[in-house]
């Protein structure tokens, strides 16, 4: 065991500070990974401030982060896929069951004993829960360790972990091509994604706002129309006229009127996750025969298909990189959607602690 720096809370009021926190010495199948760049994502907030306490409680104190980059700095003697200096990513899982059908089909984010990167209990007994990626260094079983394409930015790199998994995952699963029509509900950190991703397969793609000063930049991430949802003659134009729709609204808002704009037999996908139960009309999925989904992450192999996506369309989150020193500023200013469109925190700043 060893002791590497961190940032974490020590409760649901206090701000992240300097600590130090242990790691397991790599086991034969583990990697240590320095962290280079770590994503912050508006999860860790909801975890350090405990707001998801009813699901999944928090046990201080609670380092956060699972959009983790990285290089590797040590392997185990029965890793074969990677080698020290070799770059390197985790995502929100660092274990599952392996034994499960869920994890037999690769769909590791649906086991029943899947381990989150931080707030998790410890398998290996390092520490009461697992601890995330605002620290200096992290081993994971070589399993759950993904490959980082060498093209790509690896501050805007880091948000593809949970971002941008997030969203490449429901395209690929409801058959996002070239030719199809797809709409993208908010122009956030999983919404900008969600425009990058969908150019990139070839659809035509509309983004839903309210703002209308989003309309520049979301031409700019890739959209062919923007629509200002507030605008009912705008709203209607589009009706029955969907073959996919991402929601990645994280606020209560009527979804009825997404809904509406499906053709027959497409999908709108939930990504974002309101508090409050959204009002879904029957009659809205009943006449077109339409579908409402979930989704969830992705996979260890999905995850590693949508990095090698992103280095062969050099695709990245757009981010301002931030030293870990102004994390708990960054927290307030994401609870402001003052931000374009995601924080990455450089782990070299830890240094200095």
């Amino acid at each position: 065991m060893y002791k590497t720096k961190a940032y974490s809370a020590a409760s649901a009021t206090s701000p992240l500070a300097s600590a130090a926190i242990p790691r397991r010495d790599p086991t034969e199948r583990d990697v240590q990974i320095e962290i280079l760049f770590c994503g912050i994502c508006h999860s860790d907030l909801h975890s350090v401030r405990n707001e998801w306490s009813s699901i999944m409680p928090t046990t201080y104190p609670i380092v956060p982060g699972h959009e983790i980059v990285g290089r590797v700095t040590k392997v185990g003697s029965a890793v074969t896929r990677y080698k020290p200096g070799d770059l390197a990513a985790v995502g929100c899982l660092v274990d599952s069951d392996g034994t499960c059908p869920q994890c037999k089909a690769g769909l590791e984010q649906l086991c029943p004993n899947q381990t989150f990167t931080f707030n998790a209990p410890d398998r290996h007994g390092t520490a009461p829960v697992t601890y995330g990626g605002y620290s200096g260094s992290i081993v994971v079983d070589e399993r759950f360790v993904l490959r980082v394409p060498a093209n790509l930015n690896l501050a805007g790199a880091a948000p593809l972990l949970c971002a941008g998994i997030t969203t490449y995952s429901p395209m690929r699963r409801w058959g996002v091509t070239k030719g199809k029509k797809v709409g993208v509900v908010g122009l956030g950190g999983l919404g900008h994604m969600g425009v990058k991703f969908a150019r990139a397969f070839g659809a035509q793609v509309v983004v839903f706002t309210t703002s209308p000063n989003k309309t520049e930049d979301a031409h700019r991430l890739g959209a062919d129309e923007v629509v200002v949802s507030r605008n009912a003659d705008e709203m209607q134009k589009h009706a029955g006229s969907f073959d996919f729709i991402l929601d990645t609204i994280a606020a209560d808002h009527d979804i009825n009127a997404y809904l509406n704009l499906l053709a027959h037999d497409a999908t709108l996908t939930l990504v974002g996750a309101p508090e409050k139960p959204l009002a879904v009309s029957a009659f809205a999925l009943l006449f077109g025969r339409r579908n409402l989904a979930g989704s969830l992450i992705g996979g260890i192999a999905e995850t590693q298909e949508m990095l090698d996506f992103c280095g062969k369309h050099n695709i990245t989150a757009d981010v301002e990189v931030i030293p870990i020193q102004k994390v708990n500023e960054a927290y307030e200013r994401l609870l402001k959607s003052d931000v374009k469109y995601r924080f990455s925190i450089d782990m070299a700043s830890l240094k200095s602690e």
